[in-house]
């Protein structure tokens, strides 16, 4: 008997030992200050998740120089991996494939997570077992915590797209590991990534609560990729823009009727922002001609005559005629852009 004891005393400890964490993150780096990728481990060590409820995977992509030696005080409390540079989609995918977590949650090596409004999204995993993506919202304040938040909007992912315009950022998106399945960032995009892959996982997911928690603290820095404009840059911007909304677009085709209604949706805005972006990082008419020229041979211009929004019906009736198209190359430049 007391054999059979210590064996099952074994066992449990065993069982300790192994239990899947509750959420894996995964921390993308490559050339920050370390400090800055220290503050985004503290956050997340800052919440109420056991050492076996969380795991915290840090994937360099081939920065210049290691930040290990300044990462040594944490010991077992992240994984480091460090690979060649290949880029953020990569430095995710690799991420995820190493994830044992129930939930995953990426995390730029340069942004936080804000411990009360976070702790809002976990409590929702916890009391809602069936959760298959928690949505919520970011901040450029990292002192913005907010102690009271709305009871979270329960809908399902076709549903919420179909009605709602889709905050894109994967960052934002606390998400079941099952039902991400085999879904992954497309390798070579810089830019714009999010926005391939979350509207997809969103169409995958039948229980999805939205919050208004800004649990997510952005930070903007002006050597960040989207704030750096010479022309190389310009063009990969865009490029990468237009290649994932023709992604979607063909995708769309072979989604049932339902989920084709909301991916029409985020492919309109997606495309209202692609034109946007033209406008107001080129300024030039040629190339915005050129490039609508491409949507046009695709069915993707002009814009579908829908009122997904003020915004978008706005945008639409304006860039949908040469005159609306001459008056927005010569004020949108000169106006700064909402949020």
């Amino acid at each position: 008997m007391f054999c059979i004891v210590l064996a099952y005393s074994y066992l449990c400890k065993q069982i300790m030992n192994e239990q899947r964490p509750l959420v894996s993150f995964i921390l993308t780096y490559y050339n920050l200050p370390v400090p800055m990728l220290c503050e985004c481990i503290d956050s997340i060590l800052a919440l109420s998740l056991t050492p076996q409820e969380r795991e915290i995977i840090v994937i360099d992509d081939g920065s210049d120089t290691s930040p290990m030696n300044g990462l040594m005080h944490y010991g077992d409390d992240i994984i480091y991996v460090r690979q060649k540079q290949n880029g953020v989609s990569v430095a995710r995918n690799t991420g995820m494939n190493m994830a044992k977590g129930e939930y995953i949650q990426i995390v730029d090596g340069d942004d936080c997570l804000l411990k009360a409004p976070y702790e809002f999204c976990l409590s929702i995993i916890r009391q809602h077992q069936d959760t298959e993506i928690v949505l919520f919202d970011f901040t450029h304040h990292n002192d913005a915590e907010q102690n009271i938040f709305k009871e979270p909007m329960l809908t399902d992912g076709a549903q919420y797209m179909r009605n709602n315009n889709l905050r894109g950022a994967a960052c934002c998106c606390l998400f079941r590991q099952s039902v991400k399945g085999n879904l992954a960032f497309t390798p070579g995009i810089a830019y714009a990534e999010d926005e391939e892959f979350t509207p997809q996982l969103l169409l995958r997911a039948e229980v999805v609560y939205v919050t208004q928690a800004q649990a997510y603290y952005y930070r903007q820095r002006g050597t960040s990729a989207v704030h750096q404009r010479d022309d190389k840059r310009i063009s990969k911007r865009l490029n990468d823009t237009r290649d994932i909304i023709l992604n979607l677009h063909k995708i769309e085709d072979r989604l049932p009727q339902n989920d084709r209604l909301a991916m029409q949706r985020r492919i309109a805005q997606l495309t209202m922002d692609y034109i946007y972006n033209i406008i107001t990082l080129t300024q030039s008419g040629e190339s915005l001609n050129s490039r609508l020229q491409e949507l046009r041979n695709v069915g993707l211009f002009p814009l579908p005559n829908q009122d997904y929004s003020k915004k978008y019906t706005w945008f639409r009736r304006m860039s949908n005629t040469l005159v609306g198209r001459q008056i927005l190359l010569h004020t949108l430049p000169y106006l700064k852009r909402e949020r």
